[in-house]
C-alpha cells in the first residue's frame, strides 16, 4: 500500500508555504491526491473575520495555484468548525482518519502570533491513526525520503512506524537501521538476523545498513539529528511511545526532544 491519499495543514504562518512544497512533490512522487486542510475554530470572543477571510483566500488561492503548476490532483478544503471552543486538533484527526499520510508543522516558539496550539504535532500523533510527517519550521526541504534513519527499539510503536514508512522506505536510495541504547541496556532475546527487524526489510527488497549506538550522556534526539546531519539524510521514521500520566496520554521522552529540536522531517507513529 502507498500513499495514495495526503493530507498538508495549513495555517497563516509564514513556514506554511516550505510545508505546502513539501507535500507537492511528495504527492506527485507518489502519485497521490493532496488535500490541504485549513481550520477555522471559534473562540469565545468574536475574532476580526475581514482579516481571517483574507488569509483563507490567499492560502487557497496560493494552494490551488502549486498543485496545478505540478499537475497535482489537489482538494481545497476549508473547515469552518462552528462550535464554540472547539479543538483545531479534533478537526484535523478526524479528517486524517481517513488519509493515508498527514502533514504537520512543527512549532515555532519564537512566533509571537500563531493560529494553532503550540502542542498541535503532539496531539496530531497521539490521535490521528495515521503516520504523521511532522516538518520542521527552519528551512526547506527539497528531498525528503532519499536517505532515511530508522531509529528502531524493539516494540509496538517502532513496528508501527516501519510498517507505516514503507512506501517511503522500498523508494529510498539509503536506508539506515540505527538501535541506539544506553551503555547498561541489555538485550533480553537473542533473534535470528533472519528473523530480526533488518531480515524483515531485506525480504521487501530494501538494502538497509545497521549501526548500533550508545547514548552515553547525549540525548537520542541530539543523536540522530546529527547523524542524519553527517550523513546527508533527509528524514527520520521513528515510533512514538505513549504513556498515561496525571490522567492523559503523553508522548515518551525522546518523541518530545524530537518534536523539540529536528532540523530534517520526521516520521511518527503512535
Amino acid at each position: 500500500m502507498g500513499f495514495n491519499d495526503i493530507l498538508v495543514h495549513i495555517d497563516s504562518s509564514p513556514q506554511y508555504l516550505n510545508r505546502l512544497d513539501l507535500a507537492i512533490r511528495l504527492a506527485r512522487d507518489h502519485g497521490a491526491k493532496l488535500t490541504g486542510l485549513y481550520v477555522v475554530t471559534h473562540q469565545y470572543y468574536r475574532p476580526e473575520q475581514e482579516g481571517l477571510r483574507r488569509r483563507i483566500s490567499e492560502a487557497e488561492e496560493v494552494f490551488r495555484q502549486k498543485t496545478a503548476r505540478e499537475q497535482v490532483p489537489g482538494h481545497w478544503l476549508c473547515a469552518d468548525w462552528a462550535v464554540v471552543g472547539g479543538s483545531m486538533v479534533e478537526v484535523i484527526n478526524y479528517y486524517a482518519h481517513a488519509k493515508d499520510l498527514v502533514i504537520v508543522g512543527q512549532t515555532s516558539h519564537g512566533q509571537p502570533e500563531r493560529d494553532y496550539p503550540l502542542d498541535l504535532p503532539e496531539r496530531v500523533v497521539k490521535g490521528a491513526g495515521r503516520p504523521v510527517l511532522v516538518v520542521p519550521y527552519a528551512g526547506s526541504f527539497e528531498s525528503v525520503g532519499n536517505r532515511v534513519i530508522v531509529a528502531w527499539k524493539p516494540g509496538r510503536s517502532s513496528a508501527r512506524a516501519v510498517n507505516d514508512a514503507m512506501p517511503f522506505l522500498t523508494a529510498a536510495k539509503d536506508v539506515r537501521l540505527l538501535e541506539i541504547r544506553s551503555p547498561d541496556d541489555q538485550k533480553t532475546v537473542e533473534v535470528s538476523p533472519r528473523e530480526d527487524i533488518a531480515g524483515h526489510l531485506r525480504l521487501h527488497g530494501i538494502a538497509v545498513k545497521e549501526e548500533h549506538l550508545v547514548t552515553g550522556d547525549i540525548p537520542v534526539a541530539n543523536i540522530l539529528m546529527n547523524y542524519a546531519w553527517e550523513n546527508g539524510c533527509d528524514l527520520v521514521v521513528m515510533g512514538a511511545y505513549s504513556y498515561s500520566g496525571r490522567g492523559t496520554i503523553q508522548l515518551g521522552s525522546i518523541a518530545d526532544q524530537m518534536l523539540d529540536s529536528m532540523t530534517v522531517p520526521v516520521l511518527l507513529a503512535h
